[in-house]
């Protein structure tokens, strides 16, 4: 599998670029930052991105999203988080609106399926960090956002945070297979197990 990540950014924000084997085509996964070397990047492994997904709509994970797909790439996104994309004031992020328009916003919500770049990706709803968060599940690896992190979880105290919702999606997150990759929005990648065993936020649920 190709996989690659830039993190070289205010919030240490992971934009994902990834690819399974044999596949020339990418799929980038919350380009908050320098759209112009997430492309190099690409570049430079052959790849072709086809698709933008956003695992949130907070600026840090979507703020190069228009810049990055330009006229040819879809964004998806979860409908709760769409009015991020225009209206970040009235959504309650706090981010400043992204400097270039998303041109072609597509809606996502639980249990769609997404196949680009030879992967087949599930769209698992799991708000609380913010109303529409997400996260992306394949057979081999979870693409987590801001739900949790290795050793930690997201915040949920932003003005359309949920601290009900947001436990939910942890004990969501708790039913999935121990094995099971873990890439999350910031810092390295984890295990379900690992968390299980050793994430203090979760081992209170």
């Amino acid at each position: 599998m190709y996989r690659e990540i830039f993190s070289d950014n205010p919030f240490d924000t992971n934009c994902l670029m990834l690819a399974a084997d044999g596949s020339d085509d990418a799929v980038v996964v919350d380009p908050g930052f320098a759209p112009q070397v997430v492309r190099q990047m690409l570049d430079a492994a052959g790849k072709q991105p086809v698709a933008v997904l956003a695992t949130h709509g907070h600026f840090d994970h979507v703020g190069s999203a228009g810049a990055l797909c330009g006229d040819e790439l879809p964004l998806y996104i979860h409908e709760a988080d769409e009015l991020a994309l225009t209206d970040p004031a009235a959504w309650g992020s706090g981010f400043p609106t992204p400097p270039v328009p998303v041109k072609d916003v597509r809606t996502v919500v639980e249990g769609d399926v997404l196949e680009f770049a030879g992967f087949r990706i599930e769209v698992v709803h799991t708000p609380g960090h913010t109303p529409g968060s997400v996260c992306f599940r394949t057979d081999a690896f979870l693409i987590a956002g801001d739900l949790v992190f290795r050793g930690a979880i997201g915040r949920s105290d932003f003005p359309n945070s949920s601290p009900r919702d947001m436990e939910r999606s942890l004990r969501r997150f708790l039913s999935l297979p121990d094995p099971l990759a873990v890439y999350p929005g910031h810092g390295p990648e984890t295990t379900v197990g690992l968390e299980r065993r050793s994430n203090p936020f979760l081992l209170e649920l």
